[in-house]
């Protein structure tokens, strides 16, 4: 019985792996120590080496952090990039125009020359991950407030990142894991070269759009490609048109023959961020405040840019990519509530919890060390509730004002303007800068659209948030207007630059302080930045308590279970999960099947519904079920499912066989499982994933970018 409780409290309180090889996100450098045995009897083929080397070629030289947030992988040996449409989306959106629209259209080079430079999109790969936990600990004095500590980590990270990127060109830095109880290096080699090389069109990479976001049975081509180039001599360089496609130290071979149920699989990533260790107190924060206030601000949001987009084909363009990003986690945000409540996820949490208390105050050395974390954490969030709603609101509502936000960055250059004597130098230097920023800004910028969202986000945070925690500025100007959010939006665009590339570039032309010091953005911006400053100094103090708080909790279940094997949560560094292609069962009487089929696409076809057309070419191929190679039994597969742990930032993540072979790209979760960041559910836990098959099919038969394909190496 002991035994048994110690499991369950493990499984559920912390989301720890129990038994159930499907769960966990591992650091690829423990793999050999921790997992590799599981790994075997499951199916794998490959050494720890061959899958994570510092000294030699790997795995984790293949799996790239692309851009600022997403997975992708090398697959072929001249630095070819695969990733999700969605994780590219944004640098598709930034070379369409209404006469190039790559969004609609798609987009393949048929040869290097015709790739396009990404001027802001990067890459980095992994060097190494270093165990810095004792460099770190060490250097902390015995006593030291929670404030003092979290600073004087903050200052030895910084040094050990300084001292490991001195003369060898890396970034590094430096992550703390299991809640500030152990410390990595992470070094990395940037590339910033980066090219766009293919790219199917909208209605096959984002089909079914919000409809079926977050849902399985899926239908979607959610890919794109890049590749990576290099300074002649192979180091990385700034876009040059004397740059030279990267030679890798390993690129994916990728496998056509196919998954079936059962099959072993991983994949290895970067998932962005997990909370397995979130208490009930937490949890009850986000599923009744955090969550809601976020729900309420991006369903406004996206309904006022929708409606612009379905009107101009200009603005469709422009805010494609902001929609996306704003109603990808709209969806999650919504899933995760429902299923936090149906799961009953914080009932779980509050009986484990009950339990890890009558463990701690069995003995009184653990009532000495660990007796007050629960009380702590308790009393942090009830203290951090009382401004949640200020911050999430400013975060969702004043945020998304987009020219309001803008002006802020002008804050800078209002100082300089005003110092005695005047620093030509600095004040070149800085309009230059904004004038850039501006550009990059107002390229994909709609002032009517701005307008209504700043007027139903004002609305909204006047009216959601305390009185006592709004901006007294902002309170007598929304009175003045006698609350009509239009109109207080047109008085604030009429007595400002910002609201026009235009006008912010004949500002720059004569910079002067009285101008910025009256715009109406500026001022205003510039009150609510104050008061959130405010608020989060409070917020800062609860934030203190709980940080001393989960990493008692967190050291305190390790201790409770010395002989148990622990993953991090999740922050954004690379990960290896494994487990199996596996179907299941998602209510009573509901099952679903592991993969789909292009049949699924047709039958969900919708030409009056744009997240449902379906490209001519397509109907063309699948008539004539002309699939060539990659189509099986007279099928071709779309997508299949895993039960692999992976969180956002996995997307783009390649999805292995037991030889490390690519059979798939990793894009989504499912809907019935979507409080898995803080709870596995294992018996619904799934990542859907895009079938290689299908990727190669869209490349070959659908797009004829046969150069593409010759380049990569197909296991058959």
């Amino acid at each position: 019985m002991k035994k048994l409780f110690f499991l369950c409290l493990l499984a559920y309180l912390c989301g720890q792996k129990a038994g159930r090889a499907d769960e966990g996100m591992w650091l690829p450098m423990f793999i050999d120590r921790l997992n590799y045995a599981d790994m075997q009897k499951m199916g794998l083929k490959l050494t720890p080496q061959e899958i994570y080397s510092v000294n030699n070629a790997s795995l984790k030289d293949a799996i790239i952090l692309f851009g600022r947030g997403c997975t992708g992988e090398i697959i072929s040996s001249q630095g070819l990039i695969l990733t999700n449409h969605h994780c590219g989306y944004g640098a598709i959106q930034s070379k369409s125009t209404v006469e190039k629209d790559y969004l609609t259209d798609g987009f393949w080079a048929m040869n290097m020359k015709e790739e396009l430079p990404i001027g802001d999109l990067s890459v980095k790969f992994l060097i190494r991950i270093e165990d810095v936990t004792q460099k770190v600990l060490s250097g902390l004095q015995a006593k030291l407030t929670e404030k003092q500590r979290l600073a004087k980590v903050e200052e030895l990270c910084a040094k050990i990142e300084k001292e490991a990127t001195k003369d060898n060109g890396y970034d590094a830095v430096v992550k703390s894991f299991f809640e500030g109880n152990e410390y990595y290096l992470i070094v990395y080699q940037t590339y910033s070269d980066v090219r766009l090389v293919g790219a199917p069109p909208s209605s096959l990479g984002r089909y079914g759009a919000d409809t079926d976001n977050w849902m399985w049975p899926r239908h979607k081509a959610d890919f794109c490609l890049f590749r990576v180039y290099t300074a002649p001599d192979g180091s990385p360089a700034p876009y040059s048109d004397k740059n030279i496609p990267m030679k890798p130290k390993h690129s994916l071979p990728v496998s056509i023959k196919g998954v079936k149920n059962g099959d072993f699989t991983m994949i290895m990533g970067y998932p962005g961020t997990t909370e397995r260790y979130l208490t009930s107190y937490g949890i009850e924060m986000y599923a009744n405040q955090s969550y809601p206030a976020r729900i309420k601000a991006r369903e406004m949001k996206l309904a006022i840019m929708r409606e612009d987009m379905e009107a101009s084909p200009e603005v469709r363009i422009k805010y494609s990519s902001k929609y996306a990003s704003i109603s990808n986690y709209w969806k999650n945000f919504i899933g995760t509530v429902k299923a936090l409540n149906k799961l009953k996820v914080a009932d779980k949490k509050r009986h484990l919890e009950s339990q890890f208390e009558a463990w701690i105050m069995a003995n009184n050395e653990r009532k000495e060390k660990y007796g007050s974390v629960l009380i702590t954490i308790k009393e942090a969030y009830a203290e951090l509730r009382k401004t949640n709603l200020a911050r999430t609101y400013f975060s969702e509502s004043i945020m998304g004002c987009e020219a309001l936000v803008f002006s802020r960055r002008f804050t800078s250059l209002q100082t300089l303007l005003k110092e005695k004597p005047l620093n030509a130098d600095g004040l070149k230097a800085k309009t230059a800068e904004l004038r850039d920023a501006a550009e990059k800004f107002y390229k994909d910028y709609s002032k009517p659209t701005d307008m209504k969202l700043t007027a139903a986000m004002l609305k909204m945070f006047y009216e959601e948030v305390p009185k006592n925690q709004q901006a007294p500025y902002f309170l007598k100007l929304a009175a003045k207007y006698k609350y009509n959010f239009n109109k207080l939006s047109a008085y604030l665009f009429s007595k400002s630059i910002f609201g026009d590339l235009n006008t912010v570039n004949s500002f720059l032309d004569a910079p002067n302080a009285k101008t910025l010091e009256s715009d109406a953005l500026l001022i205003l911006i510039n009150a609510f930045v104050q008061q959130n400053n405010v608020v989060s100094e409070t917020w800062a103090v609860q934030n203190e308590k709980l940080s001393l708080g989960k990493r008692l909790l967190v050291a305190g279940i390790h201790e409770m279970l010395p002989d148990q094997k622990f993953y991090p949560d999740a922050n954004q560094t690379m990960r290896l999960t494994y487990g199996k292609v596996q179907d299941y069962y998602p209510a009573n009487a509901v099952h679903y099947n592991y993969y789909t089929t292009l049949e699924g696409v047709m039958q969900k076809e919708d030409p009056d519904n744009w997240e449902f057309t379906v490209p001519g070419r397509m109907k063309e191929l699948y008539n004539s079920k002309d699939y060539g190679v990659y189509g099986s039994n007279g099928e071709m597969i779309v997508n299949f499912i895993s039960n692999t742990d992976i969180t956002g930032g996995n997307s783009g993540s390649p999805v292995l066989d037991a030889r490390g072979n690519l059979i798939g790209l990793a894009f989504d979760g499912n809907w019935e499982a979507m409080s898995g960041n803080i709870l596995f559910e294992p018996e619904l836990q799934r990542t859907i994933n895009v079938d290689i098959r299908y990727v190669l099919f869209i490349i070959d038969k659908f797009a004829g970018a046969k150069n593409l394909i010759a380049e990569m190496q197909i296991i058959q």
